[in-house]
């Protein structure tokens, strides 16, 4: 029986137009800790899986391969429905880090407090529209949530010089 799991993960350089340093740590942090623990359990299929990310047209598009790196399924999600957690988690990451450089530690507190629920949300957001095709356990979404936001910082008003965005 096959492993319901994500063992490469890559997200298409095309589909980035730039990022700063933090962001690039924060899309480290996250394949990392992705890779090192995950479930993700592709409907009629056996893993490990290999991953891709884009975005096309405007819609999320998750490539999904078996180990030996032969097509299994194109996920596309419209990104409509994520436009309102990115960029609310984009802004309160903006304070967090805002606050963090002041030295505020009651501020760090409750901002990281609300940041973290925006990255919760998000999870369970994406959770839900994955299924029934994927299922993905809380921390997979999270970091895939996370995966998403650095995809969608071409996008027009997103492009902005962030940091951290796992939360």
């Amino acid at each position: 029986m096959g492993q319901p799991r994500i063992i490469a993960i890559d997200l298409d350089e095309r589909s980035i137009i730039r990022r700063n340093e933090d962001i690039e740590q924060e899309r480290r942090v996250a394949v990392y800790d992705l890779l090192e623990g995950n479930h993700f359990d592709l409907a009629g299929h056996e893993g490990p899986f290999r991953v891709q990310m884009r975005v096309e047209d405007g819609r999320l598009a998750i490539e999904v391969r078996d180990a030996d790196d032969a097509p299994l399924e194109l996920i596309r999600l419209g990104l409509a429905r994520f436009r309102r957690p990115i960029r609310d988690y984009f802004q309160i990451c903006e304070s967090y880090f805002t606050a963090v450089r002041s030295g505020d530690p009651k501020g760090i507190e409750a901002i990281d407090m609300a940041r973290r629920g925006i990255h919760n949300e998000a999870a369970e957001l994406l959770t839900e529209c994955l299924s029934p095709q994927v299922d993905v356990d809380f921390d997979t979404a999270r970091r895939l949530f996370t995966l998403i936001c650095v995809l969608h910082i071409k996008a027009g008003p997103m492009v902005v010089e962030q940091s951290g965005m796992e939360g």
